[in-house]
Parts: C-alpha cells; sequence; structure tokens
C-alpha cells in the first residue's frame, strides 16, 4: 500500500462549460487524470486531493465529479479549495458520500487520518498575497483547523504530514500564520496545489526551507501524474 498526493483535479463533469482544457497544459486533463490514476494507483493505495476537485456548485451538481473519483482505485482524502463552492459542513457532506454510495471518498476537515505511522493532516489555508484579498477571520480560522488537524495525530502518536490547498510561500509573500503552525510542531513535509502555469510555477517554493520540505503538487505542474508521497 502506497501513499500519493495530486491537487486540482478542477473536474466539470456536470458542466462541460467549465473545462480547463482551454488552458496551456491543460488539454484533456480528465483523460489523462484516468489513465495516469489507472496506471498508477491500486486499491489499497491511498491517496489525498488538496483541494479544487470539482466545479460543481452545489454537491447535487459534483455528483458525476464524485462519481467519477469514487470509481477510480484507492482510498481518497480529500480537502477543500478555493473552488469548492459544493463544500459544507461535514456532517451534510458525510451524509452525502454515504446516501451517494461514494464509499472511497473521505473528508479531511479538522481531523486526520492514519496512514501507518503517520497523520495525514491539512486544510485549505489561505492566501497572503498581493492582489488577493486576506480575510483575517478566515486566515484565523484556517490556522485553528490546521492546528486542530495536527494535534490530533500527535494525540495518536503519529508523525504529521501536511496538506493544504494554498501555499504558504510564494515568490517572496509569507503566510507567517500557517508557517508558524508548521514550525511549532515541527513539521518535515508541506504538499500543496493551487498554483498554475509555468512562469507562476516557477516562483513556488519546491524544496526544503527552514528545514520544512515543501512540494508542489498542482495538477497541472505535476502533468495529472499522482505523486508518492510514501
Amino acid at each position: 500500500m502506497s501513499l500519493y498526493v495530486l491537487a486540482d483535479l478542477h473536474l466539470c463533469f456536470s458542466d462541460p462549460t467549465k473545462t480547463m482544457s482551454i488552458f496551456n497544459g491543460w488539454q484533456d486533463y480528465q483523460e489523462r487524470i484516468k489513465k495516469h490514476w489507472l496506471e498508477n494507483i491500486k486499491d489499497g493505495d491511498t491517496v489525498v486531493l488538496p483541494g479544487d476537485i470539482s466545479w460543481g456548485m452545489s454537491l447535487a451538481e459534483a455528483v458525476p465529479d464524485f462519481r467519477f473519483i469514487n470509481e477510480l482505485p484507492g482510498e481518497k482524502i480529500i480537502i477543500k479549495g478555493n473552488h469548492d463552492y459544493w463544500w459544507t459542513t461535514m456532517k451534510k457532506m458525510e451524509e452525502f458520500l454515504s446516501a451517494e454510495g461514494f464509499t472511497t471518498i473521505k473528508i479531511l476537515h479538522n481531523n486526520h487520518y492514519r496512514y501507518e505511522n503517520y497523520g495525514i493532516c491539512g486544510t485549505r489555508g489561505w492566501v497572503n498575497m498581493p492582489g488577493e484579498t486576506q480575510d483575517e477571520k478566515v486566515l484565523k480560522r484556517e490556522v485553528q483547523r490546521l492546528e486542530t488537524s495536527i494535534r490530533s495525530a500527535l494525540a495518536e502518536n503519529l508523525e504529521p504530514i501536511v496538506f493544504l490547498h494554498y501555499p504558504p510561500i510564494f515568490a517572496t509573500n509569507f503566510n507567517y500564520d500557517i508557517l508558524e503552525i508548521l514550525y511549532r510542531y515541527n513539521i518535515k513535509d508541506c504538499y500543496y496545489g493551487h498554483i498554475h502555469g509555468r512562469s507562476a510555477h516557477e516562483l513556488c517554493v519546491k524544496n526544503t526551507y527552514d528545514d520544512i520540505n515543501f512540494h508542489l503538487i498542482a495538477g497541472d505542474y505535476l502533468q495529472f501524474i499522482p505523486e508518492k508521497v510514501l
């Protein structure tokens, strides 16, 4: 059994007009996601999907996208992204997954999931970049959710691995609130998506910075090939 990660699926089976195929590097991306997934992922593996999963505006609209994910091999753990407008309360999402029979999908939200001796932790995160609105209340809430997730893993003596949607560092911009949590709990690996396009990818931290290994796992950066974590 292996652990993989792939962010930013941007599935649009319920509304093809929202396809990302109009952008460079995204041609036939939904077909490529399936192809590479089947080539790499087996039943028994776990795949973390850190945000921007479906363009559906509600859970009902997102059904075809969730069905696509559910039918792929492995267990999937999903995190909210900035375009996941279908996201609602944990109770409603769990009831939705159960009612639709989507048994291979789990929600990461104020909790963690065990993988061997590791804790899969994370949250959406928030922005601290020029040109993007920063809401102090939202940022504070995301920091709290990240800490809650990490502490829940530590309570079971697991080593946390953090998965975020937003990057804690982008170019010369630092989200110190999120970074402070990573430093406080001695996080060694942080995976994040959200950033698209070759020029933007070049501005991302993709190596060790202040003893934390940062990994960019946006779908187009990985060419929609799931990256093995463990």
